[in-house]
């Protein structure tokens, strides 16, 4: 592929840069008004018909969309406001969202009013309270403060994560809610109701919980109540992604459609029924809630097909680049969501890496052949594309996720249609019997199939730290692989096989550097606090209450273990009445 055919890839490329020169720099006041005007000074001359001009065209653009990502991330980017921080308000509040519910709380976004001033918050209500709905005013007290920025640089910026979505605070709600019902419903927010209905509806089914919960993720993208459990599995089997609505999803929604509608337009009219097939996709997109992975789909599904009613040829790179700049636009922050990233680069690897597997194989002379060859190599490509940004920011590495990917993807397209043809029965308030037993067995056995891929736990790796410095490295090799793999001879392994070397040395020289250093930190985790010893590679946690042991372990030693590259770690116990601890002549208070 040469990059001078790919001019849109080019411009996002740059103007993703400048989104990340903004964050970076947090360009403001005269300088950020002097790249204003360095832009507008550009388009100008991007305007005049000069042959010295011409020539530098191709820059004078990368330099403008490089500061077009300037300026939209500053507009993009908001400063704290500590209006109601640490404190007891009424507020009267609409939800937006429903989020992941835990032990103690429902989750939702949603928009508060207190007094006259209007902000975005997380509003946490009792687990034992009425579900809350789009079509209602809620009035409550609630105590709100602002997300905490992290103790340690290890820990997951939470505080950050949210301001990157526009909201400030959190509110914890109490049980005694007041509801008036709204009279300023917009589209959004009655197909929003309308899929709380169709939630509701699939509970009310006599499918066993795991199955309804399933349902919701893989058509309505509702994982909100999907057991820990579960979630675990997948995402040990590396088969997380079937439950996120994606390009799959969204392509075989769309063959449905498009299958149902030739059936009645006739042949002189096949353009209407993709224009419609389109339609339809992008009305489920709004019904379902705009995600990256869905928004970016649809946005490529409709390029291409743009390309293909136009009678031009279809360009995977093209539709790429326009979906990330549509995107991008609307709201620079989704660049820093992990889901935009890997959704773009698994697409990415797909394209750099796919055809040049297929090569390997033997010819694809018929359907199954071609679905299972394809299957292999299009996970292959995607996975290897993914892997440094996966180890990256979640530390852990399955590989029976191949072998999962192999055996369960084939049929996803047949679970997605079934799975689409149930949510449409019951949104209709139409309950078979028979058929709710039929696709519970089904999702029974792909549950379980998933549940033993993931206890296959000589194949999982976790605590894999990853710095920046490796993670350009390691794709540095996949973008090298793409030719030792279409002509393996001597020169292109010799080039992969140094980029690997380079890796290597990177990484021993991260270990030495860190292993070097010794670290006493003292933990907060709820209402304890506990101490932590590294020396080397090695590390000892001396913890006062065991009964948070499994929390303590996902939250504090793991990341913490990936950051400090610790190699063997241990938990100890200690009394809760130990107030200090002494090491190496220094004195640390527990409480």
């Amino acid at each position: 592929m040469k990059l001078h055919n790919q001019p849109l890839l080019i411009l996002v490329i740059c103007f993703i840069l400048g989104i990340l020169f903004q964050e970076k720099m947090a360009l403001a006041g005269t300088t950020f008004y002097l790249v204003i005007v360095i832009c507008l000074i550009i388009l100008a001359a991007i305007c005049l018909h000069s042959y010295f001009l011409h020539k530098i065209k191709t820059f004078l653009l990368g330099f403008l969309f490089f500061g077009a990502g300037i300026i939209l991330h500053f507009h993009n980017t908001f400063s704290d406001a500590s209006l109601f921080v640490n404190k007891k308000e009424t507020v009267i509040f609409t939800i937006s969202q429903k989020l992941n519910t835990t032990e103690k709380y429902k989750k939702y976004e949603g928009t508060g009013q207190v007094g006259n001033i209007n902000f975005n918050s997380v509003f946490y209500v009792p687990k034992d309270s009425k579900e809350l709905d789009f079509v209602h005013y809620y009035r409550a007290d609630a105590y709100i403060t602002q997300p905490k920025a992290p103790q340690y640089d290890f820990q997951f910026e939470y505080k950050k994560y949210l301001k990157r979505k526009h909201i400030e605070y959190q509110a914890y709600v109490s049980k005694e809610i007041q509801s008036t019902e709204r009279d300023d419903l917009t589209p959004t927010d009655k197909l929003h109701q309308y899929r709380f209905r169709v939630l509701k509806n699939i509970d009310k089914t006599r499918m066993s919980g795991k199955t309804k919960e399933f349902l919701k993720g893989i058509i309505l993208a509702d994982r909100t109540e999907i057991d820990a459990g579960t979630v675990q599995d997948f995402n040990k089997s590396g088969m997380v992604h079937f439950l996120a609505i994606s390009g799959t999803h969204i392509v075989v929604i769309f063959g449905m459609f498009y299958f149902l509608l030739i059936r009645f337009i006739p042949l002189k009219f096949r353009k209407y029924a993709v224009i419609l097939s389109l339609f339809f996709i992008w009305l489920f997109a709004v019904f379902i809630g705009f995600g990256n992975s869905v928004l970016r789909s649809c946005i490529m599904l409709s390029v291409y097909f743009i390309f293909v009613l136009l009678q031009r040829k279809p360009d995977l790179l093209h539709s790429l680049s326009l979906s990330a700049f549509f995107i991008l636009i609307g709201d620079t922050q989704q660049f820093f969501d992990v889901g935009f990233q890997l959704s773009f680069l698994a697409v990415l690897g797909i394209f750099w890496l796919n055809q040049p597997l297929l090569m390997y194989f033997p010819k694809q002379d018929n359907y199954l052949k071609k679905l299972l060859f394809n299957t292999i190599t299009i996970s292959l490509s995607a996975q290897l594309a993914t892997l440094p940004l996966v180890l990256y920011y979640f530390h852990q590495f399955s590989l029976i996720s191949i072998i999962a990917n192999i055996v369960i993807v084939p049929f996803s397209e047949m679970i997605i249609v079934f799975s689409f043809l149930m949510t449409a029965l019951i949104s209709f308030g139409i309950d078979f019997e028979l058929m709710n037993v039929i696709y519970d067995f089904i999702i029974q056995v792909l549950l379980k199939m998933i549940h033993w891929f993931a206890e296959v736990e000589v194949l999982f790796f976790e605590n894999i730290p990853m710095n920046g410095l490796e993670v350009l490295s390691l794709f540095v090799i996949v973008y090298l692989l793409r030719s030792a793999v279409l002509n393996f001879n001597a020169r292109n392994s010799s080039v992969l096989l140094m980029a690997v070397i380079a890796f290597l040395i990177i990484r021993t020289g991260s270990n030495i550097v860190e292993n070097q250093k010794e670290e006493v930190l003292i933990h907060t985790f709820g209402k304890n606090n506990f101490i932590s010893i590294k020396s080397g590679d090695k590390a000892c946690f001396w913890i006062s209450n065991m009964e948070n042991k499994d929390k303590v372990l996902q939250f504090v030693v793991k990341p913490y273990c990936s950051s400090r590259r610790i190699h063997d770690f241990e938990l100890k116990t200690f009394s809760s009445s130990v107030q200090k601890v002494a090491f190496r002549n220094r004195i640390y208070d527990l409480k």
